[in-house]
């Protein structure tokens, strides 16, 4: 691979995923950390994208699809993000329609998919579909994306409200993934946006399995409204920077709770 190619490779990748580690970039493009590094060290001073430790994020002006909020959040508990998803991408397998919510974690679940081939993916987040554009390449596995149009756009780049609620109402998807704002004892699975609880209800309810996904940093934040009570989730992964305690409360609750291991 040419120079300039690799470097291109690289300004895309970072684009598409808003941030990108020089370990994931140096595994995509086979080539060594060190030759990463200085290509990166290279396309800053160009402007290209912005350097940070450890790897490189999109230009301000290349993240205008995705809110900032969004942008802030994906650099937010990565390791434990990042294992999350790792154990929930073991659930799915070729051939499934697959529904992703809107929100940090589900984003990086769907960085773990995009190489199960012949997924339908339906979500209505914007970020998440163009993780599953259509390949440039013609080795990478072709994903279908199915993106529902909600009219209101939330801080996490979500679209809500009735058009997806009545779009999920007719689907039937072999697995769910949901996203959480806040989960509390009380109060249950929260979000801070009253249509886009009526859209995520909607989405748990269209999965034959529904699995929320939630790093420990949710656990006691409680938004304005109530998305389901944890009597009401099926199947909740955690990490286990979640308390004792919170375990224990959790697990009296939810139908299942699997805590998964960082690091």
């Amino acid at each position: 691979m040419l120079v300039a190619e690799r470097r291109a490779r690289i300004v895309e990748e970072v684009a598409r995923r808003g941030a990108a580690s020089i370990a994931e970039l140096a595994d995509d493009l086979g080539v060594s950390a060190m030759t990463v590094r200085r290509d990166i060290d290279v396309l800053a001073d160009h402007g290209k994208l912005d350097k940070v430790r450890g790897g490189a994020t999109a230009r301000q002006s290349d993240t205008t699809r995705q809110d900032r909020t969004f942008v802030t959040r994906m650099h937010r508990q990565v390791a434990e993000k990042r294992a999350i998803a790792q154990h929930a991408a073991a659930w799915v397998e070729p051939g499934m329609a697959v529904g992703l919510s809107g929100g940090t974690t589900a984003w990086v679940l769907a960085q773990e998919l995009r190489e199960v081939p012949e997924l339908t993916v339906v979500t209505n987040s914007l970020p998440v579909a163009e993780v599953f554009r259509r390949p440039d390449r013609s080795d990478e596995p072709y994903t279908q994306s199915v993106v529902l149009t909600g009219g209101v756009r939330t801080p996490s780049d979500s679209l809500v409200g009735p058009v997806a609620v009545r779009s999920l109402e007719h689907l039937h998807l072999d697995i769910a993934f949901l996203g959480a704002h806040g989960i509390d004892l009380q109060a249950g699975l929260t979000t801070p946006n009253l249509l886009e609880a009526e859209t995520d209800r909607a989405l748990l309810a269209a999965g034959s399995q529904a699995v929320v996904l939630a790093d420990h940093s949710k656990w006691g934040v409680v938004g304005l409204t109530t998305v389901v009570d944890l009597r009401d989730v099926a199947r909740l992964v955690v990490d286990d920077g979640l308390d004792d305690d919170a375990r224990t409360a959790l697990d009296g609750q939810v139908g299942e709770l699997q805590v998964v291991a960082v690091g």
